[in-house]
């Protein structure tokens, strides 16, 4: 399924369409609606009243009533689900009001659990979500009904998908109306840090507004940090820290804040078992053997919090008599992963479980959910749904558009300057050259002043097409995976977007992942200055501060600094004596090699009419002497 998100629409559709193009007036000339004539404006054929692409469904272009969203409860009123649910589907949204009311009423409710939940069984676990609500979808037809069993969800609703926003409000109003029957837990991702990071805040103010992001920051200070299933499994999203020894550590936490780059709250949500887990005391490719006894370690990948080890797990699991303990955080590519079972249960330490199938649209993984009754485990693995598709950054089509028109007009500017040969210079009519007066002669300063003026012009506008063309390239690639290793791709011909590379590097799951490896640390933000950076946005999946901009505006300062002429024709010169190596990029060679043209032809118009208005002056100084 997909759609176009860009012309929403807060009320509903109301459109009067006459049956044909034309309205007949008093006189004979076809109009359109408005009285404007107009003839042979619609090809034959072409309907007016029928959607471009009919197998596209239609989003839904108008927000419920209040008596649409919320029914009368046992109690109170909550939030009718299945409409909401049908709606979200439908790419409907919601007031602002009615999100706020949604997300304030959630939190409420989060506010009153402890830190640590207790669940019963029957129960669904669920890892990470990340804004993909048709997979949301999926995963609740194959987990059952809330008759049959309850819900634990450990995290990572927002973020890097383009629902983020459905996913926390329909899960909220499932929490609203069926509090106990659902359980859901805190991810790294439900924090400011890494939401202005990545995309959720800016699909927020896409779509609703800055009170409704405050709000959802609010509701996640709010989330409980663990679980406990039937007083067996230890349920988190990261795993364990070294701070925590006993559960009731985890009780005495103050979890209403921000999270920390250090201490128990960042382990909870960061950290991860160690890539060779139980096999520590062995070289891998992933690094040397650790030291018997090892427990912890610092988390590289991550660059905060802790790996821990199999030894760590397991004194883990015995201190507090537990079985096992279930977390998140990390893509799968089955959905799930089974580590070393613990020497005295022989139960798998740790289980990791992922619920967001085809990760990012490139990882190719599977969706998992883990269902646990009678003492029984039960993992149902399931493959992505299709979604509506937006762009980059939730940009609309006219914006995103902008670099190709602006490329293409520079093109067409180019091809002005070029209309006129040298051949066709040296062809000039006497009889204008007769015209010519001897008070008409520059001097040579003025002369090499225009020369330059001309040059110049010419330069910057191939200057211009160039930026255009980045940003282009910029807007048709736009992934913020790296396709290519980034010391491989620092020039000024690769930018940070190589979404087109994308389906061509990124063949596996292990492709995907090495290439998502910088999005798995915790980012560190940097003031920047807005002015430092272009008019037209390039799209990345990440905020304005991130380094993908940076490194666009970076080459676009450096193209607009080049402001001697010589210096910046002797670079063209010198990039197309690389030309047979980049042949793949015959469009930029085409580009330059015009710009270069123009430069020639324009000099060769100035000395022309320069030689020939001396030489008419010379001859008529001669004849009147």
């Amino acid at each position: 399924m997909t759609s176009n998100q860009d012309y929403y629409h807060p009320h509903p559709h109301s459109y009067a369409n006459p049956s044909s193009a034309y309205i007949e007036q008093d006189h004979d000339d076809p109009v359109l609606p408005g009285g404007v004539p107009q003839w042979s404006i619609i090809e034959p054929g072409v309907s007016l009243e029928e959607r471009a692409m009919p197998n596209v469904p239609e989003p839904v272009g108008w927000t419920p009533a209040d008596d649409q969203l919320f029914i009368r409860g046992d109690l109170h009123t909550v939030p009718n689900v299945d409409f909401i649910k049908q709606h979200f589907f439908n790419e409907g949204r919601l007031t602002e009001k009615q999100a706020l009311q949604i997300l304030s009423k959630a939190t409420a409710i989060l506010s009153r659990e402890p830190n640590l939940v207790n669940v019963g069984s029957p129960v669904t676990i669920c890892g990470d979500i990340h804004g993909q609500y048709y997979d949301l979808m999926k995963l609740f037809e194959i987990g059952g009904s809330f008759t049959d069993n309850s819900y634990l969800f450990l995290g990572d609703y927002v973020d890097r998908g383009n629902f983020g926003i459905e996913c926390l409000l329909y899960l909220y109003a499932l929490k609203i109306q069926r509090p106990k029957d659902i359980t859901l837990l805190r991810g790294n991702h439900e924090c400011r840090h890494l939401t202005e990071y990545f995309t959720f805040k800016r699909e927020c103010l896409h779509k609703y507004s800055q009170a409704v992001y405050d709000a959802c920051l609010d509701s996640f200070n709010a989330l409980p940090l663990a679980a406990l299933v039937d007083a067996r499994f230890f349920c988190v999203h990261g795993g364990i820290s070294p701070e925590l020894i006993t559960l009731e550590d985890l009780q005495q936490l103050d979890r209403f804040q921000e999270p920390g780059s250090s201490g128990l709250l960042c382990d909870l949500l960061w950290s991860d078992p160690v890539v060779n887990f139980g096999y520590e005391q062995e070289p891998s490719a992933h690094g040397p053997a650790l030291p018997p006894g090892t427990t912890f370690e610092h988390n590289v990948t991550r660059g905060c919090s802790f790996f821990y080890t199999y030894e760590a797990a397991c004194k883990f699991l015995e201190r507090n008599g537990l079985l096992g303990i279930v977390r998140g955080h990390e893509a799968q590519d089955a959905g799930y992963m089974m580590y070393r079972k613990t020497p005295t249960k022989k139960f798998p330490s740790v289980i990791t479980v992922f619920s967001a199938p085809n990760y990012l649209d490139v990882y190719h993984n599977r969706g998992a959910i883990i269902k646990y009754a009678n003492k029984n485990i039960t993992i149902r693995q399931f493959n992505s749904s299709s979604h509506p598709y937006w762009l980059p950054n939730f940009m609309d089509g006219f914006t995103w558009s902008l670099p190709f028109v602006g490329a293409k007009i520079t093109e067409m500017l180019l091809a002005i300057l070029a209309t006129c040969s040298p051949e066709e210079l040296e062809c000039m009519d006497e009889e204008e050259d007769d015209e010519l007066d001897a008070d008409l002669v520059f001097p040579p300063s003025e002369l090499a002043s225009r020369k330059q003026q001309i040059r110049n012009k010419i330069l910057a506008v191939g200057k211009m097409q160039r930026v255009f063309q980045l940003l282009r390239e910029e807007a048709e690639n736009a992934s913020e995976l790296s396709a290519i290793p980034i010391e491989d791709r620092r020039g000024p011909d690769m930018l940070t977007a190589q979404g087109a590379q994308i389906r061509h590097y990124i063949r596996n799951f292990a492709d995907a992942r090495r290439s998502d490896l910088a999005n798995e640390r915790l980012p560190a933000f940097h003031a920047a200055d807005e002015s430092d950076y272009p008019v037209i946005p390039a799209p990345s999946m990440r905020r304005r501060n991130s380094s993908d901009l940076e490194e666009l505006g970076m080459e676009i300062r450096r193209l607009e600094e080049e402001v001697d002429v010589d210096d910046v024709v002797g670079g063209m010169d010198g990039r197309d004596a690389r030309g047979a190596r980049d042949a793949r990029d015959g469009r930029d060679g085409r580009d330059r090699g015009m710009v270069q043209v123009q430069q020639r032809r324009t000099e060769r118009v100035v000395e022309t009419k320069r030689s020939k208005v001396t030489r008419k002056v010379s001859s008529k100084r001669y004849e009147g002497a």
